[in-house]
């Protein structure tokens, strides 16, 4: 077996069909779109380089054959908030063979190790947690934009190794016919009622503003989970940018008390309903193909992320918000479900929120670390 660093125009279309070649017998996997991995690593696209370092390589057999990648990254954000100074590893990638995972994820912990870190968690993003992060252990359904896919026998090949969970991260799927408890509804439409309470939907045209709105809210709402490091203008208008090629502005909701930025949640037409058929490829036909989808629409929808400040937590606000995409979304007679990703398990309100909402299980994924 040969470990190839990703450094050549060829190195890269290898690095990204590795994952073609893993899942070509699977019809649940649907391949992540080849700029959205090429973005990962492009210091012009993400911003985190400006604050980090990653890199990548390819693993091929005897023959030449590809049957492996792996990259890895320091985030130098992050990598010094924990007991043990800790990168990132991750789309990670392998054929059957626990000798060929041991050599890529030996790979990535060499190239750490040289760079001052003990321990490496992983398979993450070199970016937010909102994409290609966790690894998936059940629910190897179709996956929604951006979350990761994997075969199963890969939660072996991370355990042996000596990969130890760090927390799970629980996708719950919701019925959007599906009514509302009379509790929940009750207490949601008093919110809405409430003097000095407003909402409103996201507008492109004022993309600022409501950047500027989410970072306040995300902000002081996260600020007490563990390791946890402040969002910047740079990556939310980042992230918001790429998210107008697909978004519809009424499902993404902000909430307001006395004008002030109180909470919000973040949701877009599933994607990957849109680029199944493109196989990562947006070439001239592969966009006719996703702007017809798009235009056609798509049955369902994911929820990225919700946040609350502190003090308007357990005020209802995510309940009244609820309310009001409902009543955009049903009159559509378009989306039947809506997926509620990614929660950690640490984070028991948001928990708490699908149960009230009527959220059912989807998916489990594992953020997981492997101290050297």
């Amino acid at each position: 077996m040969k470990i190839t660093e990703v450094k050549t125009a060829a190195d890269k279309k290898a690095f990204l069909d590795v994952a073609r070649i893993i899942y070509a017998a699977d019809p649940n996997w649907v391949c992540p779109l080849d700029n959205d991995i090429e973005a990962v690593f492009d210091p012009a696209r993400n911003n985190f380089h400006t604050h980090g370092t990653a890199t990548r390589w390819i693993l091929t057999d005897d023959n030449n054959k590809l049957i492996g990648r792996v990259a890895a990254f320091v985030n130098e954000k992050k990598a010094y908030n924990y007991e043990q100074p800790t990168g990132g590893m991750g789309f990670f990638e392998c054929i059957d063979d626990r000798e060929a995972a041991f050599l890529l994820f030996d790979t990535a912990k060499a190239w750490l190790q040289g760079r001052g870190m003990q321990a490496m968690d992983g398979p993450i993003n070199f970016g937010e947690n909102d994409n290609f992060w966790g690894l998936l252990v059940e629910g190897f359904t179709p996956p929604s934009y951006g979350m990761n896919y994997h075969l199963p026998y890969y939660k072996a090949f991370f355990e042996d190794y000596g990969f130890k969970t760090q927390y799970e991260q629980i996708t719950n799927h919701l019925d959007v016919h599906k009514p509302f408890s009379e509790r929940f509804t009750k207490i949601a439409n008093w919110v809405i009622k409430k003097p000095g309470y407003s909402f409103e939907h996201f507008k492109a045209k004022e993309i600022e503003k409501y950047a500027a709105d989410f970072i306040e809210i995300y902000n002081d709402g996260w600020q007490d989970f563990e390791n946890f490091v402040p969002i910047n203008q740079a990556t939310i208008l980042e992230s918001f940018e790429k998210m107008k090629a697909i978004m519809d502005e009424r499902l993404i909701w902000f909430a307001y008390v006395n004008n002030e930025p109180a909470s919000f949640i973040v949701i877009l037409p599933d994607a990957n309903q849109m680029i199944k058929p493109l196989n990562g490829k947006l070439n001239l036909w592969g966009k006719l193909v996703f702007v017809y989808r798009r235009w056609r629409g798509v049955s369902r929808m994911r929820a990225i992320v919700m946040g609350t400040k502190q003090r308007f937590q357990n005020h209802g606000l995510e309940s009244a918000i609820f309310i009001k995409l409902k009543e955009y979304v049903l009159p559509l007679k378009q989306y039947d479900e809506l997926e509620l990703s990614w929660v950690g398990d640490f984070n028991e309100k948001m928990i708490a929120m699908h149960a009230a909402v009527g959220a059912t299980f989807g998916k489990r994924h594992l953020t997981m670390r492997c101290i050297f």
